[in-house]
């Protein structure tokens, strides 16, 4: 017995595939039985090395530096979306004028690692002059490439998109304008809001960067609290506190993004625009004839 993708594995196979799981599992194990295991002996796991995080005055700070995270990380985010939305429809447009310079802008923007862009501002364009605040050096970068692959990420959606989509909206009497916004973008939102919101998860890691030109985040009271040789220098336990409050904003973020996909999914409004243009979008349809049932629905709902 034979699937399409790939032949169904043998008793040998089977077998030979469990041992590898069982030796991977145990490996795995065996190596975080060995950091815990040094993690114990050096003392890390001492109260001492956690001293510090028992003053509520460190606690606050954590909370402010939290805040400064999500401050520039929400900011980022939102001119990211703007930024992609205007890239990706730039990029196919009927003009050449249009879509030439943007799209050299996008493989510009996406080709230039973050880190560069944010030593660039806040170092570079002094230099020339211009001072940039510490906070926008971080948003701007982040925007910047966020945005370019946003970019692609809505073009590749909206590309994907059957070509019965947007040839039922020109036989509606839509403009193109009214097409991609009506039609194409809300669908291709709908289908790559997991890979957006993936992109997002990269752009609130990424603020971590802004450390590095002393924008005072998350990471870099981490590294602050760290470098204490008062409280016995805790670097490891203030990374741990630091990991567990990026991963708790990822989980937060992932999860909103989820139940932004079910009410998207569950919204009568969306339910409603895929009935009305399911008859339209039949492949091969010709323009009489999405005109022609366009006009029978009509009939049909006035009837």
């Amino acid at each position: 017995m034979t699937s399409v993708l790939y032949d169904v594995p043998g008793p040998r196979a089977v077998l030979r595939n469990r041992l590898i799981g069982v030796v991977t599992v145990v490996v795995i194990l065996a190596l975080l039985g060995f950091i815990i295991y040094r993690f114990a002996e050096t003392g890390q796991f001492s109260a001492e090395k956690w001293y510090v995080f028992t003053f509520s005055t460190v606690w606050v700070q954590i909370a402010e530096a939290t805040g400064r995270t999500l401050a520039a990380f929400g900011a980022a985010a939102v001119l990211a979306l703007l930024l992609g939305f205007v890239l990706a429809i730039g990029r196919m447009s009927d003009h050449a004028w249009v879509r030439v310079p943007i799209t050299a802008i996008v493989e510009v923007l996406r080709a230039v690692p973050v880190l560069i862009m944010m030593l660039l501002m806040y170092y570079g364009l002094p230099v020339l002059g211009v001072d940039v605040e510490v906070y926008w050096a971080v948003v701007i970068p982040l925007m910047l490439y966020n945005g370019s692959v946003l970019s692609e990420v809505i073009r590749a959606g909206v590309e994907a998109l059957p070509s019965g989509q947007r040839e039922a909206g020109y036989a509606l009497g839509l403009r193109k304008s009214g097409v991609m916004q009506l039609i194409l973008l809300p669908q291709a939102i709908r289908a790559m809001l997991p890979v957006i919101i993936a992109q997002l998860v990269v752009t609130l890691k990424d603020t971590a960067l802004g450390f590095i030109i002393t924008y005072p985040e998350l990471l870099s009271f981490a590294k602050l609290i760290g470098s204490q040789g008062t409280y016995n220098r805790p670097i490891l336990q203030a990374a741990l506190v630091a990991a567990a409050i990026y991963i708790g904003l990822c989980l937060i973020l992932s999860g909103i993004a989820k139940w932004v996909e079910i009410r998207l999914r569950r919204s009568p409004r969306a339910v409603a625009a895929a009935d009305n243009l399911a008859p339209l979008t039949h492949e091969g349809t010709t323009n009489t004839e999405l005109i022609a049932a366009q006009r029978a629905q009509g009939r049909r709902r006035r009837g």
